[in-house]
């Protein structure tokens, strides 16, 4: 069995372990990866304060966002001819999921629609994550299956925090060969040159990063973080602030606002599951 222990503020956590690292999680804090440590050295970016204090929005580990990334227009969009609101970055990270399984390198959580998910998202679902570690490769699987009649819209993200030093950006990189973004700081499109992450804040919606995945260089004597993820993530979204330690590098199935829009939504029909996969290794 995985290892449980009282964490963060006694929150029931779960420890996976691979070679030489180890992947802390909890599951009521919206299945949040709280750790990734390998070797001495802790990947992950975590304001302990924000995790104990169930009235703020955690910043830090890798939240999961579902089922919108970003902000949707007025927080609102319409469904079946009626109007819902959703707060930014959905439900999901907000929520306890249950433990379905847990080995030494696997966890597998579970998140169902209720009564409350379905007064803001009219939908049923059956969502499952499973953690797992190989060697030192992190592997977060989302499942959506839809029970339901209707076809279940999907708008997916993860939002790793990886900690970069400020005084490393002006040294670290994110590759990518985008040539335009959504600057949310700016609120238009720009043309993408290069990252500068020591801006005071740098919130870019990279649309046209062609591929599944990255390479965060995270300056002298620290070690490149590779990611991958599936082909549907089409959006990578960089953040970042000055004066802090960490550096957003975050796959998105579409751009911000697409439960409104509709432009890139995936769909899951009913009883048919949709499953993608992100990876963290070094």
């Amino acid at each position: 069995m995985s290892r449980a222990f009282p964490g963060i503020a006694g929150l029931e956590t779960y420890s996976l372990k691979g070679d030489d690292c180890c992947v802390e999680v909890i599951p009521s804090r919206g299945a949040l990866v709280t750790s990734f440590q390998v070797g001495d050295e802790d990947l992950l970016y975590l304001d302990a304060a924000t995790v104990a204090d169930p009235a703020k929005n955690v910043r830090g580990g890798i939240p999961v966002l579902f089922p919108i990334a970003g902000p949707l227009p007025g927080d609102t969009y319409v469904a079946q001819r009626e109007s819902y609101t959703l707060p930014q970055h959905g439900f999901a990270r907000r929520m306890a999921w249950a433990v379905r399984q847990a080995e030494d390198s696997l966890l597998v959580l579970g998140l169902k629609s209720r009564p409350e998910t379905l007064r803001v998202f009219p939908f049923e679902f059956d969502a499952q994550l499973t953690f797992s570690l190989a060697g030192r490769r992190l592997t977060v699987a989302f499942d959506l299956q839809n029970p339901g009649f209707r076809p279940v819209p999907v708008h997916l993200g993860f939002h790793p925090y990886f900690r970069v030093p400020d005084a490393a950006k002006a040294e670290s990189k994110v590759e990518t060969d985008a040539t335009h973004a959504w600057d949310n700081v700016a609120k238009h499109e720009v043309p993408v040159t290069r990252l500068d992450l020591t801006e005071a804040e740098v919130d870019l919606h990279l649309r046209d990063h062609s591929r599944p995945g990255t390479l965060l260089a995270r300056g002298p004597g620290l070690r490149p973080i590779k990611l991958s993820w599936s082909p549907e993530f089409r959006t990578m979204v960089v953040w970042t602030l000055r004066g802090k330690d960490f550096v957003c590098v975050e796959p998105w199935t579409a751009a911000a606002g697409a439960l409104a829009t509709g432009e890139g939504l995936l769909h899951v029909p009913p009883d048919e599951r949709l499953s993608l996969e992100f990876d963290i290794e070094v």
